[in-house]
């Protein structure tokens, strides 16, 4: 599995995509424009409440136990995660019944962060509340091995265990440079939280250590992990829980897969896309 989904607990419900889509209040917060581009709105994590954090552990930990089953051992999740909350939620993962490996850092510079503080802007207008970030951490999960299975054994009978090398030949990096979202990837899918393709045909890459197997993303939202797997010729299945963001899918899968960014790209079977 590859996933990214909405951490904030409430900032997808449907009251508050209304509010983020027409400006209004609400968790999203609409950041400043940049050289004449104005920018997605982001929300606001650090509005959680500690009923609404205990929530997020709480589906986390649900959410893996109702996936192990579905995996092979050995097989991998990864998963986008935010400084803020990262460290909630890949405990949960593990509370759940996952390994954690490792953190994959993807570094970039976005506009997380250096907020100044909510009706304080002009009281206090050289306050943050939080640094601005330059990293998005994603946490790396791997459903236990059999009990005395070597890696090695588990590659050989499910396929599963490790992960696949770089195109190069080199492994690959828990540090990896990445882009914001091309404005020609934001004009196929305006999703708010769009990954790049040329980050996400690294990791969906490398989650399929021989090449074989399919790909999930149960928070499929504009589709950008299905079309990076499709791009380099794995087997896909997504889930989206909003019918507008999986009629952006449907509609922006084919578009996104067909973009060059430098990756080995593939003829590839068509995804599955579920509502």
């Amino acid at each position: 599995m590859v996933l990214d989904p909405p951490y904030g607990v409430e900032e997808y419900e449907l009251d508050q995509i209304e509010k983020m889509l027409s400006g209004g209040p609400g968790i999203w917060r609409i950041p400043p424009s940049f050289d004449g581009c104005t920018r997605s709105p982001l929300p606001r994590f650090t509005a959680l409440d500690e009923k609404q954090r205990a929530a997020l552990k709480r589906f986390f930990r649900d959410f893996a136990v109702a996936a192990l089953p579905a995996l092979k051992p050995g097989a991998h999740v990864l998963m986008a995660g935010n400084a803020f909350l990262s460290q909630l939620v890949f405990s949960a993962m593990v509370e759940g019944g996952f390994e954690f490996r490792t953190e994959v850092i993807r570094l970039v510079q976005t506009l997380r962060g250096g907020d100044k503080p909510k009706l304080g802007e002009k009281e206090f207008p050289e306050v943050a509340s939080l640094p601005r970030g330059g990293y998005e951490p994603w946490g790396l999960f791997r459903k236990p091995l059999p009990l005395k299975m070597t890696v090695r054994e588990c590659l050989a009978l499910y396929g599963t265990g490790g992960l696949r090398h770089k195109p190069d030949g080199n492994p690959f990096n828990d540090v990896i440079q990445s882009e914001r979202t091309p404005k020609r990837e934001k004009e196929i899918a305006d999703h708010p939280s769009l990954k790049p393709q040329s980050l996400m045909r690294q990791l969906v890459r490398a989650i399929l250590p021989t090449g074989r197997g399919i790909l999930a993303d149960p928070f499929a939202g504009a589709g950008s992990t299905l079309a990076a797997a499709e791009a380099i010729g794995y087997s896909c299945v997504g889930v989206e829980r909003h019918k507008d963001y999986f009629e952006m899918a449907k509609a922006s899968i084919p578009k996104l897969r067909a973009l060059r960014t430098g990756e080995g790209l593939s003829s590839a079977p068509q995804p599955s896309l579920s509502l």
